[in-house]
């Protein structure tokens, strides 16, 4: 249900973005739409950075003694720091690409999840 959510959310903030030109100022609509794509793939970012954490046995091995609060503090610093390194590892052709097709989407927020969880997470227990 998320990723449909996500996909519907990113394909329709990118179509209504692109219609946003006001005529002969289309920088100004192609970095909405730039800016608009980008937040989206940061919240699947997000999303999947949750995920990947809840997934791997060190976290639940930590999360044990740790309250919800705490969990959710830990969660939000690391995934931030991966969704805030994300436009690092993307290309505009490259969101461009996920915007259409959700395989290639998927594929590629999992890549920018991989790349950036594990240098984040180290970070923040040192």
């Amino acid at each position: 249900m998320k990723k449909v959510l996500v996909s519907t959310t990113m394909l329709v903030s990118l179509i209504l973005a692109g219609c946003m030109t006001t005529g002969t100022n289309t920088g100004t609509a192609m970095g909405t739409a730039n800016e608009i794509g980008m937040n989206v793939f940061k919240a699947a970012i997000d999303n999947q950075c949750r995920s990947q954490i809840e997934n791997q046995s060190a976290w639940r091995i930590a999360s044990a003694a740790m309250t919800e609060t705490q969990e959710e503090a830990v969660k939000s610093k690391v995934c931030g720091c991966v969704s805030e390194q994300a436009p690092q590892h993307v290309t505009v052709v490259e969101l461009g690409n996920a915007a259409i097709d959700a395989e290639y989407r998927t594929k590629l927020v999992t890549r920018v999840v991989a790349k950036s969880l594990q240098s984040c997470y180290a970070s923040f227990t040192q």
